[in-house]
Formats: C-alpha cells, structure tokens, sequence
C-alpha cells in the first residue's frame, strides 16, 4: 500500500437506513463514492422500506447521533456536509449545534418531508426545527416544490398550494440559507425546472437560474438524495456552487436515465452508470466526476 497516496475528498452525511439501497444512507454513499469522494456516514434512523414506499422509522438517540459524529470528525477533516433524513426534533437539534462548530465547512440540506409514496417523514415539530435550527446554518438547501411550499410557510396557516416557488424560495433565504435550489419533478410542466435562487452580485435576492431537463417517465426512488450527495461531492472537488449544481444535476439525470428496476416499486437511480457503458458520455461523465 502507498502511504503517498492522495486521500480523496471527504463528505459526511447524516442520513437514515434504506434496506433497498434506493435512497437514504446508501443512495448518499453510492453516490459520493461514484464522483470520487470518500463518504463518511452517520446514521440518523432506521427504516423499514422497500422499493414500494417506507413502513416504518426508528430515530436513533440524539447522543449517538453526536457520539458517531464527534468520533469521526475528531479524526477525520471532511469538506462538505450532507443531511437527509434526521428522524427527529432531538436529532436535528443535536446536529444544529454539531454545524455550529463547523461553520467554515458548506452544509447541504436535503429537507426529506415524505416518501415517494407520499409516506410522512417529517412532523410539524421536525420541520419548524429544520428551519429554526437548520437552514439558518445550510450553504443550500435542496427541497422539491412541494416541501418548498411546506417548508417555507411552517408556522402560518396559509393555502401554500397557492404560492409561487419564487415567494417559497425567498422566504427560504430569508429562514438564512445561503442558495435554494428547488427540483421541479412535481410541477405541471414539459420540462423539469430545477430553479436555483440566492443573492445577486448587487445583494438582492431572487433567481438565479433555471435549469430545464428532459421530463423522464419512470417514477424513481432517491433522486433527491443523489442530487444533494453528487452536488456535496462536487463542492469536495472544489467547483464552485453554481459548478457544482450543474454538474450534479448532469449526473443525477445520467442515473435517472440508466435506473434500474429491481423489485416491484419505484426505480432506482444507477449511480455506477458510468462503469458499465461503453460510449463516449460515459467517458465524458467519468473524466468529469473521477478525473477532476
């Protein structure tokens, strides 16, 4: 073994179990692995899930989210952090004050609020905590249209159906994140329309950009938590934000468009497309992500 060997980008992610390696822990591992990063991983929960949708969720205690997390980043300098699914008010609280301590480091949030199906992940409670606690430390935050709406009007009884992602998104930056970037999957439209938004050079906030990639007709599970994990990668590698996203969007359609079915529910995004086609993309996508 070479000693000399240059240690490869580390991210760590807080996330729960998923036994069908479709999303969750797995999905941020396979994904961060593919793009040449090192994953470190911290469980948050377990679930009982298949490819069908999640049964049942068991939160770890708050003091072994801290124990796992302090442990290894005590030993190990990590360039990104991810979180997913936190399994509870305690365990968001705990890592909150985990993120504090690092504050130089960027945070990706993936606000997990349901399942594919339409399983609820995330309680009231859980959500006012996200953004009480969370958001204002988040460099980006990655919610679908649907948890944007939610998330953004958590504690007032409004039609959120009603409002404009823009209006979401800019209550976002104001709960302090830094970017928002909202995945349009389960919005009306020919396209997908991923909107990013953040400050302009002249301090305002609004869009960005938007991001517009062809609608694929599967119905995949964890394609958020391969965006988010293959965008922390990216930022690993030392992209840029705005770099970063398009790059990772770019990845995370490849997988979409290579899933993969093996049980009776949901897709399942192929994150090693790369490693088993044999066509010019495929060498483009790996000289990208594995070659940077």
């Amino acid at each position: 073994m070479n000693s000399m060997t240059e240690t490869p980008p580390v991210v760590l992610t807080f996330a729960a179990t998923d036994p069908s390696g479709g999303a969750g822990l797995q999905a941020d591992i396979l994904a961060l692995a593919s793009i040449g990063c090192h994953p470190l991983s911290v469980v948050t929960a377990i679930t009982v899930q298949d490819t069908v949708g999640v049964e049942s969720v068991m939160a770890l205690d708050a003091d072994w989210i801290n124990d796992q997390a302090r442990a290894i980043l005590e030993d190990v300098q990590v360039s990104a952090f991810k979180l997913g699914l936190l399994g509870s008010v305690e365990n968001i609280a705990i890592i909150a004050e985990i993120m504090a301590d690092y504050p130089d480091i960027p945070l990706l949030i993936d606000p997990i609020l349901t399942s594919g199906r339409g399983d609820e992940l995330a309680n009231e409670d859980m959500q006012a905590a996200m953004c009480e606690l969370l958001f204002p430390q988040a460099t980006l935050i990655t919610p679908n249209s649907l948890e944007a709406r939610r998330l953004a009007f958590y504690d007032e009884n409004e039609e959120i159906h009603n409002s404009s992602l823009e209006e979401s998104a800019l209550r976002l930056l104001e709960l302090g994140a830094e970017y928002v970037l909202i995945t349009g999957t389960h919005e009306r439209s020919h396209d997908v329309v991923n909107s990013l938004y953040g400050s302009s050079p002249t301090g305002a906030s609004g869009l960005i950009k938007a991001y517009h990639w062809e609608r694929l007709s599967g119905i995949y599970h964890g394609s958020g938590c391969t965006l988010t994990s293959a965008i922390a990668a990216c930022l690993a590698h030392g992209l840029s934000m705005e770099e970063a996203i398009q790059e990772a969007q770019e990845y995370t359609w490849q997988t979409l468009k290579n899933a993969f079915r093996p049980g009776m529910g949901q897709f399942i995004p192929d994150r090693f497309f790369w490693a088993r086609e044999d066509d010019e993309l495929a060498s483009d996508i790996k000289t990208t992500f594995i070659q940077h």
